[in-house]
């Protein structure tokens, strides 16, 4: 159960990246977008992040974490 929450949250904030980040959650926009955004960056703690390397490894975590793969399995 635990590991369901860690990756409904890893979902949710993906989703939120992605929609901060294209202002829009629709798949064609966002293909047509991301060449144009992939320098684009977060900052968080003092540090840069690529904004598309971040929503991309959240997505994967929640995706990894609803299908019990491995490292997020019990």
């Amino acid at each position: 159960m635990i590991v369901n929450r860690v990756a409904d949250l890893a979902f949710t904030i993906g989703i939120l990246v992605v929609f901060y980040g294209f202002q829009t959650v629709e798949f064609s926009p966002i293909f047509g977008l991301t060449p144009y955004l992939a320098a684009a960056k977060i900052v968080f703690g003092n540090i840069e992040f690529y904004a598309v390397i971040v929503l991309t490894l959240l997505l994967f975590l929640g995706a990894m974490g609803k299908s019990a793969q491995i490292g997020l399995h019990t």
